[in-house]
């Protein structure tokens, strides 16, 4: 593929020049700011073979980069040629600093203005300025211009989301999120994050894979009426009734003209700048509207699920869990055998959950790492890629599903086979950092920020750590990552609250070698428990057995092991009944006794 990647590369350094820019910047969303596109808008993998979920590129005339995180760097050597691209972690490098080694003065860099934000914008505006540089939008995408064959925009429909599992109406929705959007200041709202709509409108779709989201842009009205985006296409007499007459419908390839055409007495609007992309702020300082810029209200509201979302989640991790121990149970079986490999299991695992009720897909591609495939991070299978599943290899399963009725995440390590002690010993440390954080109390005003470290401690004191955060936000039948809540080294403002769904994943990774992860989703409740003040716990949505074979008993206190007994004792009690075949259920009873002192 590398003469393919050349050819690209190639043709976009024509199309630069023929745009007037001496750069040009490809990030790897779409126009909604998405972590995951449809086909059409995956010009980054398409110019580069990068198919990780971040990352961005910067061509000049004679130079290129690939800026990647620290969970991409062993992806992007596989996938991206160094002939073509220097591969640059971002962390040490951001691609701005980059550029400015790199270019003079009087240099222009082109970007599109939908696929950034206007924070991004700004900064780099004032940055190449003192360099004597510009920063150009270019009113057309030059990927676009030299992409032949490029996908069209998905046309399937989009769908309601009923009332049994949204839990509240979008009537109510829109009015309460106005009440939020009014206190700001605003006497409306510009809405372009998929997953925020899909939530207020209560409606699901198949456009962008394995998120459940329409392609849309949306106007909540100060009367929490709104006007929604949508290519007509998407519009079936369901839908239609669904919205009610309280939602108007224009075309989605019309949202940005009539920006430009609202009357500034509509503002001030309330407008996202980490999410809302730059065209938008310029069509409307164009229409003279003005702006209130806030964060996006929905994010919060949808991050803290209702009552019916949490009853719904709850019961599709435990159709989740019973698929997964009968997956386990089944690698069990086979990989002694031979013959197996990683694309292999992929879709075993994903044939058990496809039998489970209220399936609708995969929530991301299947992480199915053999050996040191299980350091990539984000690793995904290919058939260039797949690797065998060999005895004395540790085997590494990050998984999840869409349920109409809840979003699962889960992560497993499994030995293959007998593995070494040093395997055990991180395997241990990283359950134990687990624990660490399913068992925390701590009072209402925490984020995650202040508790990551929790989960690092014991990989820290054997001088070891991970280089990805130890939770995100998860959605309801929704997004798999969602914010605004996150556990991470990197600050966030934003505290844990009752309802919200983020994953407990410490991992660790030997490159070259193998990797490990233990990973449940977890919801904050409010804890019970005597306190001064009021406090807060997690609760453990995820069901299924922690393997025993890759512990070290003597490396876990008594209250790990109780934790550990008990979690195995609820995923036995919950599972047992969910499991038909009489082998898979000896096995998970095995699986989930009690550990050795």
């Amino acid at each position: 593929m590398s003469a393919v990647h050349a050819d690209r590369l190639a043709a976009l350094r024509r199309e630069m020049k023929a745009s007037g820019v001496d750069a040009f910047v490809v990030p790897l969303t779409d126009e909604h700011a998405s972590e995951y596109v449809a086909d059409y808008a995956r010009r980054l993998a398409w110019l580069t073979g990068f198919t990780g979920s971040a990352g961005t590129a910067v061509i000049l005339a004679e130079k290129a980069a690939l800026f990647i995180d620290g969970r991409y760097v062993l992806q992007a050597a596989q996938e991206v040629d160094d002939a073509l691209y220097e591969r640059v972690q971002v962390e040490t490098t951001p691609p701005l600093d980059w550029i400015e080694a790199h270019l003079g003065a009087g240099a222009r860099v082109g970007y599109d203005p939908r696929l950034h934000s206007v924070g991004w914008v700004e900064d780099w505006q004032a940055r190449l300025a003192r360099r004597g540089a510009g920063l150009v939008a270019l009113e057309a995408n030059p990927v676009d211009a030299i992409w032949r064959g490029q996908p069209p925009r998905p046309p399937a429909p989009a769908v309601p989301h009923g009332i049994a599992f949204a839990g509240e109406e979008s009537t109510a929705k829109r009015r309460r999120i106005m009440e939020t959007v009014r206190d700001k200041g605003a006497k409306g709202l510009v809405l372009t994050m998929l997953d925020a709509i899909a939530w207020l409108f209560n409606i699901r779709g198949t456009d962008v894979p394995h998120t459940p989201v329409v392609l849309a842009y949306a106007l909540l009205h100060e009367d929490a009426t709104a006007t929604l985006f949508l290519a007509p296409e998407k519009v079936t007499p369901e839908l239609a009734d669904h919205l009610g007459s309280e939602v108007t419908l224009a075309p989605y390839d019309a949202f940005y003209d009539r920006l430009r055409a609202l009357d500034p007495a509509t503002g001030p609007l309330l407008v996202d700048p980490a999410s809302a992309n730059a065209a938008v702020f310029s069509c409307l300082a164009e229409a003279g509207v003005g702006i209130v810029r806030e964060a996006d209200p929905c994010a919060l509201a949808k991050a803290c699920k209702n009552p019916v979302e949490i009853a719904g989640t709850r019961a599709a991790h435990v159709r989740d869990g019973a698929a997964l121990s009968e997956f386990l149970h089944w690698l069990d079986q086979e990989a002694p055998r031979g013959g197996l490999d990683e694309m292999i299991a992929a879709e075993k695992l994903a044939e058990f959950r496809r039998r489970r009720p209220h399936f609708r897909d995969l929530s991301f591609d299947t992480i199915s790492g053999a050996g040191p495939n299980g350091a990539i991070v984000h690793y995904r299978v290919s058939e260039d890629s797949r690797r065998p599943i060999r005895p004395g290899e540790i085997y590494l399963v990050d998984s999840g599903a869409q349920y109409l009725d809840g979003t699962t995440d889960i992560t497993r390590t499994v030995p293959i086979g007998e593995v070494g002690e040093e395997e055990k010993d991180r395997f241990t440390r990283v359950l134990k950092g687990h624990i660490a954080l399913a068992t925390l109390r701590f009072p209402r005003g925490t984020t995650g920020a202040q508790i990551d470290a929790l989960a690092r401690r014991p990989l820290w004191e054997a001088g070891l750590d991970y280089d990805h955060g130890t939770g995100h936000g998860v959605g309801s039948y929704l997004a798999v990552h969602e914010g605004p809540q996150r556990i991470a080294k990197i600050p966030n403002a934003t505290p844990l609250q009752p309802g919200m769904i983020v994953s407990d994943e410490p991992g660790y990774y030997r490159s070259g070698a193998y990797g490990i992860r233990i990973e449940n989703l977890v919801l904050v409740v409010a804890d019970e428990a005597e306190a001064e003040r009021p406090f807060l716990r997690f609760e453990t949505l995820s069901l299924a057995p922690i393997d025993r074979r890759l512990i070290l008993p003597a490396l876990l206190d008594a209250r790990e092991r109780d934790w550990l007994d008990r979690y195995h004792a609820r995923v036995r009690e919950t599972l047992m009944p969910e499991i038909a075949d009489p082998a898979a259920r000896d096995w998970l009873d095995a699986m989930t006794a009690p550990i050795a002192g």
